[in-house]
């Protein structure tokens, strides 16, 4: 995985296989203080903490369909080789936070990508679950919170051509407003 979005969607599609049915993604550029921090808090399934300990370990997967799970240790390794730590927080039965804590202007952090494209991806393949979107950018702020998405939408499926085209522009919209580098 070259950019962050990427760790990103894989963390996300983790906590949908946790049994999740809301995924908070949080992301902190400080300028000022040099820190780029991913969040990512679900309510899904949590882990026992042998677990937790074993989730950074490369052979180790609770998939069935391959064995080996990378996303975790991967993402742990793009940290640290930023100058920054990857911290997992969970509660069997309460649910996941995984934190990543980068150097801001660290010349080997990753770049965030596609942020738009991952969001929308995630909303628009996972209809039945509710994804709350803040990033923050030095003193701005963009909110995305599927929850108020679909009131506004109705009894129309978020994957509307035109719905989907709303996602897209909303989000885009939302990071050029606060003049994140995504």
């Amino acid at each position: 995985m070259l950019e962050l979005s990427h760790h990103i969607l894989d963390i996300a599609e983790n906590s949908i296989r946790s049994g999740a049915k809301l995924i908070s993604i949080s992301i902190t550029e400080d300028s000022v203080n040099n820190l780029l921090k991913i969040a990512i808090k679900d309510d899904g399934c949590g882990m026992e903490p042998e677990e937790i300990a074993r989730a950074l370990d490369p052979f180790y997967t609770t998939k069935t369909v391959r064995r080996v799970g990378l996303g975790l240790p991967l993402l742990k390794k793009a940290a640290e080789a930023s100058g920054g730590n990857l911290q997992i927080n969970s509660v069997s039965g309460g649910g996941t936070e995984v934190i990543a804590n980068f150097q801001f202007g660290h010349i080997d952090r990753q770049p965030l990508g596609n942020i738009v494209s991952t969001l929308t991806t995630l909303i628009v393949a996972n209809s039945d679950i509710d994804f709350i979107y803040n990033h923050r950018h030095n003193d701005r702020q963009f909110l995305l919170d599927t929850r108020i998405l679909r009131q506004a939408i109705g009894d129309v499926p978020v994957q509307h051509p035109e719905i989907i085209k709303h996602i897209r522009e909303v989000v885009l919209e939302g990071l050029l407003d606060i003049d994140t580098q995504a």
